[in-house]
């Protein structure tokens, strides 16, 4: 059990107080959401006014990479050294500084270029090397701000409330219940009224609101330090990763005995709360880790002596977990691409569409159909939980219904559907904007089809399905597939993922913008729908090597309902 900081609390009873802290926990994440989605979903519109495309486009890609990538640094510093609280404190400070600094290079005229308004890209002045500076100062701090916050803010409010009791594990599932709701209702006020601030009236004034909002969220955050319970941080668990593969490069000569569960070295921890794992014949060479030699010393308490040369089964079974979801986590990864590129290239579509409602002078604000994912999402989930689970498991006579990575599957299978009806709706904008009248001249683009954006709702609608189906059940996946003690690591794989599919689609991007038309300034005289049929066929390539990674896959099975902390066995005794 983890030490609680002195001064977080002085007694058993102040310990943990949930209800309390769940305001300033929930306020904090809400309105920490309210100063970053809206904008960072709206940079991109921003940045075309002063640059080209391809080089927005990478610049977001990268910048999106990089704050979902650091968030495995994030935990690491976070469960290492600064505890989540001190983490989390810093984090969110340095995404205010950030905000600020956008918000200046906005309001300031000398700090940004002149907007291109309707002339050609080509014309365009670009920024000069101090006001990039300054730009990418602002993303850098917003990128260090999200590497805290991501992978803290959800446990640091989990850890208000005591798992030991029943009241307290309630807490945590209202948390969770409030967590999710206050992250939707951020979602779709950024995507929508700051938005349309930021894109209809004023840049200035639409990045002042975050950042406002991003100060209200560090008040809150800082104003229930009384009451907070402070975990003190125990070290990083990635060194149980590193003794195993460091011992099996030493004993890499020996052979396993014929049974092999049974001669093999099988210490466990009295003060473990990991479930015990059953012993596995995948990944056959770190078993290797647990045969004990003559030079291999053992303490009083049977443990290792020397843990980087003897690591016992339940180690290597922890580091086999891990092994086990990374090919899963790479289909995933190549998945995402495509949700990536959809919501970069909706909005340059968008721009190109006519976003005009009825008869009225309202225009949709491009960034405000990423929304529509989100819409999804929210209206898919209690159909799903209420109506679809219930009649599944009916069907299939299982808890769950569907397996989790069934869902997943049936998410990336959608995902080309998703695809190929992208590319069908960009070749009809495309056609109506060369055979029939136009509605003018976009900033820096060119010319505005007649087709209503209201067509690209449809691809978004699917986008946000394939993701309620895919993303949520990665998310799951990692947590219930990964050791209990690792869980913060695995909090951060679906981060990282999507740092791997940012950059894999500026890549991705930046070939086909060297190699072809498609992805020319304007939309009109590239081919778009090319690109996504390109989209589609990766995607089909992804889906069949994630149907052998799961026909492969093992799920994680523990030899025992008890914790380990319940149950210290002997050296050398097989597992249970």
């Amino acid at each position: 059990m983890e030490k609680i900081d002195k001064e977080a609390t002085k007694s058993e009873i102040m310990r943990y107080r949930g209800i309390k802290a769940m305001p300033f926990n929930i306020g904090n994440e809400t309105f920490e959401k309210l100063g970053t989605i809206g904008s960072s979903s709206n940079l991109l519109v921003y940045l075309i006014f002063h640059l080209k495309t391809i080089t927005a486009t990478n610049i977001i890609n990268i910048f999106n990479g990089t704050c979902n990538f650091g968030t495995l640094l994030g935990a690491f510093l976070s469960d290492t050294y600064f505890g989540r609280y001190s983490t989390l404190g810093f984090a969110s400070l340095s995404s205010f500084l950030g905000m600020l600094v956008l918000t200046l290079s906005a309001a300031i005229s000398r700090m940004h270029p002149p907007v291109c308004g309707n002339q050609e890209a080509a014309s365009c002045v670009g920024p000069t090397t101090k006001q990039m500076t300054f730009l990418l100062i602002g993303f850098g701090l917003l990128v260090i701000g999200s590497s805290g916050i991501r992978p803290c803010n959800l446990a640091f409010g989990a850890d208000q409330f005591d798992p030991n009791t029943a009241p307290g594990r309630k807490g945590i599932s209202s948390f969770f219940n409030w967590y999710y709701f206050s992250l939707t209702f951020a979602m779709m006020v950024s995507l929508t009224v700051i938005v349309y601030v930021q894109s209809n009236i004023s840049w200035s004034l639409g990045l002042a609101i975050p950042t406002i909002m991003m100060f209200l969220s560090c008040a809150l955050l800082f104003a229930g330090t009384k009451i907070y319970v402070r975990m003190v941080p125990k070290g990083s668990h990635l060194s149980i990763v590193a003794q195993v593969f460091v011992a099996a490069f030493k004993k890499r000569h020996l052979q396993l005995a014929e049974q092999p569960c049974v001669a093999l070295f099988n210490y466990i921890s009295s003060d473990s709360l990991n479930s015990k794992l059953c012993y596995t014949d995948q990944f056959r060479f770190l078993n290797k880790v647990a045969i004990r030699t003559p030079e291999n010393e053992i303490n009083s308490d049977g443990s290792a002596a020397d843990p980087w040369r003897l690591c016992s089964i339940q180690q290597i079974e922890e580091v086999k977990c891990l092994l086990r979801v990374v090919p899963i986590w790479v289909a995933g990864t190549v998945y995402y691409v495509s949700v990536v590129q959809q919501q970069n290239y909706v909005v340059f579509q968008a721009l190109q569409s006519n976003r005009q409602l009825g008869h009225n002078h309202f225009r949709i604000p491009p960034a405000s159909f990423i929304v529509f994912p989100f819409l999804c999402i929210s209206i898919w989930l209690p159909i799903y939980d209420r109506i679809l689970l219930p009649w599944l498991r009916k069907f299939t006579r299982k808890e769950d219904g569907i397996t989790l990575l069934q869902k997943m599957g049936i998410g990336m299978f959608i995902s080309i559907m998703t695809m190929i009806i992208s590319a069908i709706v960009e070749d009809r904008r495309r056609s109506l904007a060369l055979t029939r009248p136009t509605l003018g001249i976009t900033q820096g683009k060119g010319a505005i089809s007649s087709m209503s954006g209201l067509w690209l709702i449809p691809q978004m609608t699917l986008s946000g399905l394939t993701e309620a189906l895919t993303l949520f059940s990665e998310s799951e996946f990692f947590y219930k597939q990964c050791p209990e003690n690792m869980r913060s690591i695995a909090g951060s794989f679906l981060f990282v993922g999507m740092a791997g599919s940012s950059y894999l689609s500026s890549l991705f991007s930046s070939v086909v913008h060297k190699t072809s038309n498609w992805l020319a300034e304007d939309l009109n005289k590239g081919r778009l729908d090319y690109f996504y049929y390109l989209i589609a066929v990766l995607q089909i390539l992804n889906l069949a090597y994630f149907l052998l990674c799961a026909k492969w896959y093992k799920y994680k099975e523990a030899g025992s309902n008890t914790k380990l902390s319940e149950s210290k066995e002997q050296s050398g005794k097989p597992p249970v």
